[in-house]
This record gives structure tokens, sequence and C-alpha cells, in this order.
């Protein structure tokens, strides 16, 4: 039976022969949470939708949901996003 390890396939294995960062192969979401006021996400497939109290995202393999209070898109380039607001939850669904 795969170990957890083998999920992403060649890519996982190439990944990990080569030391590279296993977002950068296999096109993971990759997040970086300031506190609870500001989210960076690299490897975005583009906003699904937005408001003040939601926003959902596209990645890969399904979306991230940001949860929170007074959430605004700060920054908007092809593979990378920023939010500031105050995030009260964050969700993933594959």
């Amino acid at each position: 039976m795969p170990s957890k390890k083998d999920k992403g396939g060649f890519k996982s294995i190439i990944a990990d022969l080569f030391e590279l960062p296993r977002e950068v192969m296999m096109d993971l979401p990759r997040m970086t949470l300031v506190g609870n006021v500001q989210i960076y996400l690299e490897n975005h497939r583009g906003v699904i939708a937005y408001d003040e109290r939601q926003v959902r995202i596209g990645v890969n393999s399904g979306e991230i949901i940001i949860r929170g209070r007074e959430l605004e898109i700060k920054n908007l380039l092809a593979e990378e996003l920023l939010i500031k607001g105050i995030i009260e939850g964050l969700e993933y669904e594959g």
C-alpha cells in the first residue's frame, strides 16, 4: 500500500530527489498567515467570490475559503494574492 509520502507520485519523488519544495513541483498552494490580520497565498487559480466577510480562492486541487471581517484584497497577481482584515477562519475544500 502506498504511503502518504507517495501521494504525489512521480513529481513527489523528483521533488525529494532534487530537494525541491513540494509546492513548486506539485503546484500546491502555499499560504503565509501573519497573526490574524494578513494572509499571503501563492499558486492560486483565481478569486471565485469575494466580499468583506469571505474570500473563496481557487487552487489546483479545490478551493480555500477565508472567513473574517473587513477582508480586503490588497494585491492580486497571476499567482500571488494578499488579503488583509480580521481573519477568523480558514477552510480547505479539496
